[in-house]
């Protein structure tokens, strides 16, 4: 059995200069811890996969190609495969999101 406590996992450097944990890695799938501060977001992107997200905590906005929507905890969001993405934190609160991608992406994903 392997167990991770997600906040004391290392985060992973990546384009968005934001807190990205990877928790989960097989050759099936992937999972990433993300932590956006206030006024912090991810850069408009594509994953070669689909993706869904599991809010943790707090509130803060998913785009997913044109659509925009506001989430909050224990929401589970779907992004299909090449449509371009986006978490926002715009409150004054954390918001704590898992990712994960199935299957494991072979491809990088593409900031745009």
């Amino acid at each position: 059995m392997k167990i991770t406590y997600a906040p004391n996992a290392p985060d992973k450097p990546n384009p968005h200069n934001v807190s990205a944990k990877p928790i989960y890695d097989s050759e099936h799938a992937m999972a990433v811890h993300i932590t956006l501060q206030p006024g912090q977001s991810l850069k408009r992107h594509a994953t070669p996969v689909d993706v869904f997200f599991y809010v943790l905590e707090g509130a803060g906005v998913v785009e997913i190609g044109d659509e925009r929507e506001h989430v909050s905890r224990d929401m589970i969001i779907e992004s299909p495969a090449k449509i371009p993405h986006r978490l926002l934190n715009e409150g004054d609160q954390v918001f704590r999101v898992l990712v994960v991608k199935v299957p494991k992406p072979v491809e990088s994903t593409k900031v745009l």
